[in-house]
């Protein structure tokens, strides 16, 4: 693994999706509303994070890679702030296109006492309009030929449409381009042919309209998919405490136990392990020691408070503890 973490430096992935812009406001509450049965936060400090597939693309930064995201930010304050926090990191944005069509995803998190009180979402969810999404791809494009992996990041907002996806996986099968999907919702057709699809156990049983709770039902759900994707795709079910699994075709399926020692946040875990898996396949690596090495940098983000990333010297001290 440690050969592996080696060759990450400078590999370059494009990672593709909807982005947002997470605000938090951070205060204290003292007193309830006159106006209302409501607590009155005292706003002290505001912070914020480019997040949704731009986290994706800060794990394979923080990772050593070379991030270079695609997406859609709205003609707005917050579309500038997220390429200015994406510079900030080191992460590539010359590939955003604005649509000022629509405003910037923007969510709003109010924070009393490390409790959070409410969330404020400022979106337009919708499909792309056809200008924009042909822009998009065109983008899309001219980026698959200068990285060697990319992820498709899905987080429903109108970004990952049926027809911008599809062109997505057969412009990268073109350019020989392993992509590893993060699916959202239960329509599946448009991720046909990707390299790796990576629903969680929750989410796969959703997309097959039945309940899993037992491995045999997981794997023969992802047998399942497995079928339904077509040739040369893969399933990664991750399952939280119980590790994740995966299937090939024509593969015994590999149960990969979660690496995790402690517990305290699962935000961005699943961000972690698509960057760290687009990480180990751009560099050669074989599927199943991709997973082992995810699984081992998942461990090390649940065991951070809030969304957070797992860095190369992250990763290279839980190899170490692992033995």
């Amino acid at each position: 693994m440690n050969d592996l973490l080696a060759r990450f430096r400078d590999c370059p992935v494009l990672i593709v999706g909807d982005l947002m812009l997470d605000e938090y406001l951070w205060g204290h509450v003292n007193r309830i509303s006159p106006e209302a049965p409501v607590p009155v936060v005292e706003v002290q400090r505001r912070s914020f994070t480019a997040g949704g597939a731009a986290n994706t693309a800060a794990n394979v930064a923080s990772l050593g890679g070379r991030a270079i995201v695609a997406g859609i930010v709205g003609d707005d304050s917050a579309g500038q702030r997220i390429r200015d926090l994406l510079d900030g990191q080191g992460i590539d944005s010359s590939a955003l296109v604005i649509d000022s069509s629509r405003p910037t995803t923007t969510k709003t998190r109010v924070i009393a006492h490390s409790q959070q009180m409410v969330r404020i979402d400022h979106e337009q969810p919708g499909a792309l309009s056809e200008a924009v999404e042909k822009e998009l791809l065109a983008q899309l494009e001219i980026q698959l030929h200068l990285v060697r992996a990319a992820v498709v990041s899905d987080y429903g907002k109108g970004v990952i449409t049926s027809n911008l996806c599809e062109r997505f996986i057969e412009l990268a099968k073109a350019a020989k381009v392993p992509v590893i999907v993060d699916p959202k919702g239960t329509d599946y057709r448009k991720y046909r042919g990707a390299t790796v699809v990576k629903p969680n156990q929750l989410e796969t049983g959703k997309v097959l309209n039945r309940e899993l709770r037992t491995t045999a039902e997981v794997e023969q759900a992802g047998r399942d998919l497995l079928q339904f994707l077509g040739a040369g795709s893969s399933v990664l079910v991750t399952r939280g405490a119980q590790g994740m699994t995966l299937l090939e075709a024509d593969r015994p399926t590999v149960h990969v136990p979660t690496q995790a020692r402690e517990v305290y946040d699962v935000t961005g875990a699943g961000d972690t392990v698509a960057g760290a898996l687009a990480l180990s396949l751009a560099v050669g690596s074989n599927l199943e020691s991709a997973c082992q090495l995810a699984s081992l940098a998942a461990a090390v983000v649940v065991g951070k408070v809030g969304t957070a990333t797992c860095t190369i010297l992250d990763l290279e001290e839980a190899i170490r503890s692992r033995g």
